[in-house]
């Protein structure tokens, strides 16, 4: 049986590792489009690694975390998630404010970039001291046909088209967030960052109600609440202007609050599809499909914000070319949502309706 810990270690750190090239690429003396090339192709070979390790990870972790507590698990680690990004972030964004006036940008990103190098060499050496539990096996199943029979599988086909249509719905606007905040709402990296922070604090404070939700509910009730509700996130942007920023702090509460349950769900319903045996595949299937739909997506967006004017007149107010972009996301996000009726969760113990008292109780 293959080791999930070993190819999770050594993909993980490859994903570190190209992290190095970059504190050079400011000092290198080429052509700026050379630097984006090269930039773009440091991104995409640590992009590639962290998929293979985050799915032999999640296959590790699948083997390791009894599926009682799953959902427990995973939201306490969603807090500490959140606590080591809130100050990592806020920190960041301190020193960026500081040293651009005096032209000290490439600098602060190459330290940034060595710490983020250090705290990775750190994570791979603690996960080393991670047990591994024994490996279920298949016999006489090869590599390819345990990922044709994660494709071909009933229930987790539902699965694999959501994700696919519901990243696509978020990559058409989850780029563009932080540009419209600095660009057009010239907010400054350290209100980007309070955004952050403020949604990483309502993710602290939910994560140990949606860990027990999933428990004792199951994950597909919370994905479809949850899917629902972040439809409606992208809209909130249409009332934010540089003078009434104060939305902002509502799409902090109302999208984190949200987003905290779906990922926790959304995680344990991908260890629950997929069998022990054959988790990897299934894992790497699941994680194509999300993958696809958010950079095509992605691209997509870019393109048609490049053909649609910076900014424009419609119904006496004054527009931006990412507002059409939030609008795409919104209807694109409430269609993935519908896809989510659709979802088979094997460990439902419960449904929305359930799920929606015991919100109410905790809010009452």
């Amino acid at each position: 049986a293959r080791s999930r810990k070993t190819v999770a270690l050594w993909a993980v750190g490859l994903s570190r590792l190209t992290f190095l090239p970059l504190l050079a690429l400011p000092t290198l003396d080429v052509e700026p489009a050379a630097k984006l090339h090269l930039f773009l192709g440091i991104v995409a070979l640590s992009t590639v690694a962290s998929v293979i390790g985050n799915s032999a990870w999640v296959a590790w972790m699948g083997d390791l975390v009894p599926d009682r507590i799953r959902g427990r698990f995973f939201g306490r680690r969603t807090i500490y998630l959140n606590i080591a990004g809130t100050l990592t972030s806020l920190g960041a964004a301190i020193l960026l404010d500081r040293l651009a006036p005096i032209g000290w940008t490439g600098v602060a990103l190459s330290a940034l970039t060595a710490v983020a190098f250090t705290a990775g060499v750190v994570s791979v050496l603690l996960m080393r001291r991670q047990s591994e539990p024994p490996v279920a096996s298949e016999p006489g199943v090869s590599a390819w046909q345990a990922l044709g029979l994660a494709l071909r599988d009933r229930r987790a086909r539902p699965f694999l088209g959501y994700l696919f249509a519901w990243n696509a719905a978020v990559g058409i606007s989850a780029s563009f967030f932080a540009y419209h905040m600095l660009t057009n709402l010239h907010t400054g990296f350290l209100v980007v960052a309070a955004h952050g922070v403020g949604v990483a604090a309502v993710r602290i404070v939910s994560a140990r109600f949606w860990g027990r939700a999933v428990d004792r509910i199951g994950a597909g009730p919370v994905v479809v609440f949850c899917s629902f509700g972040i439809a409606a996130v992208p809209l909130t942007w249409f009332f934010v202007t540089p003078d009434r920023l104060w939305p902002i702090a509502l799409d902090a509460v109302f999208a984190a609050f949200l987003w905290s349950g779906h990922n926790i769900a959304a995680f344990d319903l991908t260890i629950g599809l997929a069998p022990r045996a054959s988790r990897p595949f299934y894992l790497a299937a699941f994680a194509t499909a999300g993958g696809l739909g958010f950079g095509l997506a992605s691209m997509l967006a870019g393109q048609l914000a490049a053909f649609i004017p910076v900014h424009f007149v419609l119904a006496g107010e004054v527009w931006t070319n990412l507002h059409v972009l939030f609008l795409l996301s919104a209807v694109g996000r409430l269609a993935a949502a519908g896809l989510s009726l659709r979802l088979h969760d094997p460990g439902a113990r419960g449904d929305v309706r359930e799920l929606v008292r015991a919100l109410a109780d905790r809010t009452g």
